[in-house]
């Protein structure tokens, strides 16, 4: 076996079963899978993923290796909150989805959200001063939760208040937010 640089590393993808933006679910997963880690996808059903394109063309589907009922998050060392508008909103209003957010920030663990996806961290309280980004919409929501900031960059790495938030804007910025990720990971 090929020694890869996120060998042994775990990595949990929390989605709803329809609205995730294809990219921001798929180009993670292929990359940090390549790199070695073992990506779980928890969903809210058993159902097919149903991916989106812009939010609204149908892209590919994904088949959820667990659900949120039986996903244990202390089996993980990075939390990935990919976005789209429609997973993001259910995502934020789903108690067992933000259980799991909260385990992951209480136990210090790195979370990265993407685009639409730290609305679930606003909604877990778990923005407060930190400084991160998102798609632009979420700015005020950000700021009217305590972020220390938001920034307009392309991802931003915060570790204060106790865990690793990673945050980007939109598909265009994968490169850098993958980057980022392999790079907390390789540290944990």
């Amino acid at each position: 076996m090929t020694d890869k640089p996120l060998n042994g590393r775990r990595v949990l993808a929390l989605v709803t079963n329809y609205g995730v933006e294809q990219d921001e679910l798929l180009v993670p997963l292929k990359r940090l899978r390549e790199d070695g880690a073992d990506v779980t996808v928890a969903a809210a059903t058993a159902d097919s993923v149903q991916t989106l394109v812009g939010d609204k063309d149908p892209g590919d589907t994904v088949e959820p290796d667990a659900t949120f009922d039986v996903v244990d998050p202390d089996n993980y060392q990075l939390l990935l909150l990919p976005g789209g508008t429609l997973n993001a909103d259910q995502l934020r209003l789903d108690d067992r989805a933000l259980a799991i957010v909260t385990a992951f920030v209480a136990s210090g663990r790195p979370v990265a959200a993407i685009c639409h996806g730290p609305w679930a961290l606003v909604e877990a309280d778990a923005v407060r001063g930190k400084t991160l980004t998102s798609y632009a919409s979420l700015r005020t929501d950000i700021r009217n939760a305590g972020a220390a900031s938001w920034v307009d960059d392309p991802v931003v790495s915060d570790s204060a208040g106790g865990y690793t938030l990673i945050t980007s804007r939109t598909p265009k910025d994968l490169d850098a937010f993958v980057s980022a990720i392999n790079k907390a990971l390789i540290g944990s």
